[in-house]
């Protein structure tokens, strides 16, 4: 029996590597980029540990040249999400009773492993299989993810240790349960990271998942299951399910043993999904907790007294890394008239100057965007503004799907401010212009925070400290994570905890102790020490 007190001390991040020339990691990534485009694996899907191929096939291709196949997979029907349903609530009654070190234990294998053996495998895989370049893979599929099972046990060290107060007379206690029931996991394509941390966290916690991974995202994630399980991971706590989202869902949202959901993704399926939840709560034998991160319509908010270098390199950077694949991305921007008529050559020359192509060619800027569907809806909005009298291109502005689904790092200025490119979500490389009075700068911050639905990620940029301050507080709602003179992209797991409010979700931090506290039903305990034997109280007695 183990009756220590164990607590993790904080960690480091983990050193992002360079891959600049001439380095060995530079060399092993290319060998492994290689290595996976030469082969074709199949990826059945995994419950209670075991492989399940259900002989209904779909094919990973990679986006930046989509007649080449990496993998084939096995899709889950409804039969599959059941059994792994019942995989999950099995392995429940052992994982959920663990001590708290032991499941850490393992997690932090699975952070050294990526860290070492399996690091250029998993950005290797990012890269090929979600056009990731090999800065956007490190920084994501190796440093963010170990970041996450580091810190969580961090965290976990502190939720875990939070009690309350006794005195003589009696002894208090907080136990941490795990949800009862299992946790549903939905992760998107654009980042390994959350898939990872989808389910590393509540499973940290004590819970189980069915995990459903995104369809674009399905050759780095199941390579990333394969790693959980090399870690010692009991089976049944993660059941790893691709097939097709409504097929799933059909299936989880209605099983009464549903404890929660761990979701990002889009706010019309995070919506959908709650509709399902809240319009059934007898079904279920606890109230779900719903954990949401969604959409984004992420803005940066130029004043004046704006450093123009700083100002020009955030807007590149936060609209254009990852193809503006990031519900983080910038995607509008609010200039004023004084600095504008330069910033708009540099900004246009500088965005004409990006490389765009293949990831393993390393001079790549930009890569190709995730596919057709999300390539015909970019071009989509590009066109609305190509036909507007009220707008113009100024940068950019074509696509090939030809052979990849290349996006040009497109720039959009409008006299609108409410053109439909300034208001909707649009997850590509596209970069809205509101040139505003500089004497209306504290209306057009309330224009910013009014414009949209989402309330995910914002900067503001000027060296006036009065200014920050009102932007601060007129923007106090529009930005769960609000940046001062810095692209509102790149959250760092321990440093700036990550998520939105209104339309980007739940706000539950992940990269933060407040995420741990969803995946847990805290139960309190007293121990009364010597009980009262009589039922009568002083007060009751006669003068």
């Amino acid at each position: 029996m183990n009756n220590s007190i164990f607590k993790f001390k904080q960690p480091a991040n983990e050193p992002v590597l360079s891959y600049a020339p001439g380095s060995k990691e530079r060399e092993a990534l290319k060998a492994e980029l290689k290595r996976q485009s030469e082969i074709t694996i199949d990826i059945p899907l995994i419950i209670g540990g075991k492989e399940v191929r259900t002989g209904d096939i779909g094919t990973v291709v990679m986006p930046h040249n989509h007649s080449h196949i990496l993998a084939t997979y096995h899709k889950a029907g409804t039969a599959e999400v059941a059994q792994a349903i019942e995989a999950a609530l099995e392995a429940r009654k052992q994982w959920s009773q663990l001590e708290w070190e032991e499941r850490a234990s393992v997690l932090l294998k699975v952070g050294e492993l990526l860290a070492g053996k399996y690091r250029y495998l998993i950005n290797a895989a990012t890269m090929l299989g979600q056009s990731k370049n090999a800065y956007q893979a490190e920084i994501d599929s190796a440093c963010e993810i170990i970041d996450f099972l580091r810190f969580n046990t961090y965290f976990a060290s502190e939720i875990y240790s939070i009690q309350p107060n006794s005195d003589n007379q009696a002894i208090n206690r907080l136990e941490y349960r795990p949800l009862e029931g299992f946790v549903y996991c939905v992760s998107p394509f654009n980042f390994t990271s959350i898939a990872g941390n989808l389910n590393a966290a509540p499973v940290l916690m004590g819970n189980v998942t069915v995990w459903k991974p995104a369809t674009t995202a399905i050759l780095s994630n199941y390579y990333l299951m394969k790693i959980f399980q090399e870690a010692g991971l009991p089976d049944g706590v993660i059941n790893f399910l691709p097939g097709q989202g409504s097929v799933i869902s059909s299936v989880t949202l209605n099983d009464r043993n549903l404890a929660g959901i761990h979701f990002t993704g889009s706010t019309r399926t995070f919506n959908e999904m709650w509709k399902t939840v809240g319009n059934n709560p007898e079904r279920y034998k606890t109230y779900p907790k719903l954990v949401g991160e969604t959409g984004g319509k992420d803005f940066i908010f130029a004043h004046p007294s704006a450093d123009r270098e700083a100002l020009l390199t955030a807007l590149i950077r936060g609209a254009f890394e990852y193809q503006g694949q990031k519900c983080s991305a910038a995607s509008r921007a609010y200039i004023p008239e004084s600095i504008w008529a330069d910033l708009k050559a540099e900004l246009a020359a500088k965005t004409g100057e990006l490389k765009q192509g293949i990831p393993d060619v390393f001079g790549n800027f930009v890569n190709a965007v995730i596919d057709e569907k999300s390539f015909d809806n970019i071009m989509s909005y590009i066109a609305k503004a190509k036909q507007s009298d009220s707008s113009e291109v100024i940068a950019g502005g074509k696509g090939d799907k030809s052979t990849g689904y290349y996006v040009q790092p497109t720039v959009i200025a409008t006299k609108d401010p409410h053109f439909v490119t300034l208001e909707e979500e649009i997850f590509g490389p596209v970069l809205t212009i509101y040139v505003y009075h500089d004497a209306d700068f504290e209306k057009t911050l309330e224009l910013c925070d009014n414009t949209s639905q989402y309330a995910l990620t914002g900067a503001v940029f000027a060296k006036c400290r009065y200014a920050i301050e009102t932007a601060k507080c007129k923007l106090k709602y529009a930005a769960g994570n609000f940046y001062v003179n810095d692209k509102p992209t790149g959250a760092v797991v321990g440093q700036q905890p990550f998520g939105g409010a209104r339309a980007s979700g739940t706000n539950d931090k992940a990269g933060c102790y407040l995420n741990l506290l969803r995946w847990v039903s805290p139960r309190t305990v007293k121990e009364t020490l010597v009980p009262a034997t009589d039922y009568s109280y002083p007060f009751l007695a006669e003068d």
